[in-house]
């Protein structure tokens, strides 16, 4: 691989906090990357808001005043997690799909490839900046368009089942399954949304549980033991 776009879950990041960050756990997520950047991969990261804000599940405010508050989660966490990733040695650039003071830039499709071969780890924050619209889709659209070779989607859980382990204590996982079948059964891998986005685009994705330890590496060298969702390329 040459580029990937990481998305990272916010509850991840928290690590057994309901809210806020795991110093720890964000370090070691930042030290992974380094070693996959000093590797020669180009590496952009989306990451979700979970550990701060689900809009969705609020009924007392407007659905849009709901998804903006979680796009600001999101910018909170590229802010902090561009920080350590900073502090372990690595060059970032955060960038919004809107103005946001002298926080971010602009995303640019330019920018963003000239921040990538300035050697700079490259956040997309701020969701698609549209409500309505997850960070799985902003994952998925960013992948696409800065040409990403996957999507390693690092979550709370170790990877696709055929039902939530957390319901249903049999539930069988996935070692391999093509998007066309995530789509069908409606998995929930990322919302159905995105996973039309990677059907149509031909994104293959690779899930995987990112306490597992050096479960990003592990991702981007094949060793990993998530769930492979593959892609018909015509």
């Amino acid at each position: 691989m040459k580029r990937v776009l990481l998305k990272l879950s916010g509850e991840a990041l928290a690590g057994g906090q309901k809210t806020g960050f795991d110093e720890k756990t964000v370090i070691g997520v930042a030290q992974q990357i380094r070693t996959i950047a000093d590797e020669g991969i180009q590496v952009g990261i989306v990451i979700g808001g979970g550990n701060f804000w689900r809009g969705r599940t609020s009924e007392t405010i407007d659905r849009n005043k709901a998804d903006q508050i979680g796009m600001l989660a999101t910018i909170m966490n590229c802010i902090y997690v561009s920080d350590i990733c900073r502090y372990v040695g690595l060059k970032t650039e955060i960038f919004t799909p809107f103005a946001c003071g002298g926080f971010t830039s602009l995303y640019s499709i330019d920018k963003v490839n000239e921040a990538f071969s300035e050697g700079k780890i490259v956040f997309f924050a701020g969701g698609t900046g549209h409500p309505y619209f997850s960070t799985d889709t902003a994952t998925v659209l960013r992948a696409i368009e800065i040409s990403a070779d996957a999507i390693l989607v690092a979550k709370a859980i170790d990877g696709i089942y055929d039902s939530d382990p957390k319901i249903n204590p049999k539930a069988v996982k996935y070692d391999e399954i093509s998007i066309q079948e995530v789509v069908d059964r409606k998995l929930a891998a990322m919302d159905l949304t995105s996973s039309m986005m990677c059907l149509e685009n031909h994104m293959p994705m690779l899930v995987f549980a990112l306490e597992e330890e050096n479960s990003i590496i592990n991702a981007v060298r094949g060793e990993f033991h998530g769930t492979r969702v593959t892609v018909d390329k015509k």
